[in-house]
């Protein structure tokens, strides 16, 4: 049974995505200077998780291992927020888009031979990474994170047809499925 773009939408529903829409991976632009943002540490993870750089490979690398994928499914999870300083709920929010990430993974496991997924700011998925000392416990599961791969993620957004900005007192986060 061949697995179809609606299939993947409905997938991407069904987990709990708030909006989705598809790019072509040979039109995503990888940038060096969204890399930058990573080797600046604005997100903590840098140099702590087999998800983020540097252990994800360098930008070309990142590139080349997205595009042996054809279609990127660009999801994106919205969390309303009580305030614009409301960080327990951000936090709350992106461990809600991880949970939604591992959704669209498990989903996705049976449908597709072949696929990637990515999502944000580390993995997630252990209490503490292995990270540098050993390898990954779980590699088929870590998502790799759109902007360590060098992914501005509001052009891929607006590529996708979907709002990268969702109104005051919300955080919007962004995943992908490759295939």
């Amino acid at each position: 049974m061949e697995v179809t773009r609606e299939d993947l939408l409905k997938l991407a529903e069904e987990a709990g995505a708030y909006q989705y829409g598809f790019v072509e991976t040979a039109d995503i632009c990888f940038e060096q200077e969204v890399r930058r943002m990573c080797e600046v540490n604005s997100c903590g993870q840098y140099g702590k998780s087999w998800a983020c750089p540097p252990a994800l490979g360098t930008v070309e690398e990142c590139r080349a291992r997205l595009q042996a994928y054809k279609t990127l499914l660009v999801f994106s999870v919205k969390c309303d927020l009580d305030d614009s300083f409301d960080y327990e709920g951000m936090l709350a929010g992106g461990k809600r888009f991880k949970e939604i990430c591992r959704a669209v993974d498990q989903a996705a496991e049976p449908l597709l031979e072949k696929y990637l997924i990515l999502s944000n700011e580390g993995c997630g998925l252990c209490k503490e990474c292995s990270y540098p000392d050993k390898p990954c416990r779980f590699p088929q599961r870590a998502h790799g994170a759109l902007e360590g791969y060098g992914i501005m993620v509001s052009r891929l957004a607006a590529q996708a047809g979907i709002r990268y900005i969702n109104g005051a007192n919300t955080v919007t986060y962004f995943g992908g499925l490759a295939f």
